[in-house]
């Protein structure tokens, strides 16, 4: 890595959740402020990964050289950013030249002409971000308090986090949306269903879910088809997954009216 060469971020993706959009301008604009007003770095990389450390995330790298570093740290579980997450402390070495503790590390980062590097840790809401800073030279430091880079460690964790919240809710809020658009449909088709089999409401959504899960389609989509066709074609398979339904409801009776008259028979051994 060359110290004359510009600046100019680079995005590696990574797990789609966490690389979508936003997200990822956010995590290259972080590599690039935090490389920007770290004193003595050559250069930054961020990451964001699952906190439960289920899957690597995407990084981005303020140079290309940069990446291999952070690829042969998820690749080995060795390194400071594995460090900085295992322990929630501020990760680093002063010189790797004399580094012992992550060698396939240690080599990437001489290769790439990278004697020092310093990784800081954030955890949000299943969110695990970390930033490196990289130093040409030996002594580089960075530690977790009132800095610059870890101001803005916090402030990308925070930004991250609540970003992904409000995607999950866009998530839910259509699911809902299309749940109450079906519903409906779902009921009319068990409408449908009542009348072809003679069976109750909750028979009738029994019989509906049974068949959406033998048919391998979606409970809106089966219900659709039976409103459009009036369930013409499908009288015998519906009256057979019907009387399945109804079956463990009359056993259920049985048991119930036996339990009865057990209760109300007189004891044979009982002296009047």
């Amino acid at each position: 890595m060359d110290a004359t060469t510009p600046t100019r971020t680079r995005f590696e993706t990574g797990t789609p959740d966490l690389a979508e959009g936003s997200s990822a301008r956010s995590l290259a604009h972080l590599a690039e402020q935090a490389a920007w007003c770290t004193p003595d770095s050559c250069g930054a990389a961020a990451t964001v990964s699952a906190a439960d450390g289920s899957a690597a995330g995407p990084a981005a790298v303020t140079h290309p050289d940069l990446s291999a570093l952070v690829s042969v740290q998820w690749e080995s579980g060795e390194g400071p950013i594995p460090a900085a997450l295992d322990t929630g402390r501020a990760t680093g070495t002063d010189d790797l030249l004399h580094e012992s503790r992550w060698p396939e590390y240690r080599a990437k980062a001489l290769e790439a002409g990278v004697r020092s590097s310093a990784t800081l840790p954030y955890r949000r809401d299943g969110i695990a971000l970390t930033l490196t800073v990289y130093g040409f030279r030996p002594g580089l430091k960075v530690e977790k308090g009132c800095t610059a880079t870890d101001v803005l460690g916090e402030l990308a964790a925070t930004g991250l986090a609540r970003e992904r919240r409000y995607r999950e809710v866009l998530v839910e809020v259509d699911q809902l949306d299309t749940a109450l658009r079906t519903r409906p449909v779902v009921d009319q088709a068990c409408g449908i269903l009542m009348y072809v089999l003679g069976c109750d409401a909750d028979t009738a959504f029994d019989t509906l879910r049974r068949l959406s899960q033998r048919t391998n389609r979606k409970l809106s989509d089966l219900a659709g088809a039976l409103v459009r066709t009036r369930g013409h074609g499908l009288e015998a398979e519906l009256r057979c997954l019907g009387e399945k339904g109804r079956r463990p409801h009359r056993a259920a009776a049985r048991g119930k009216r036996a339990d009865a008259a057990g209760t109300d028979a007189p004891d044979a051994g009982r002296t009047p």
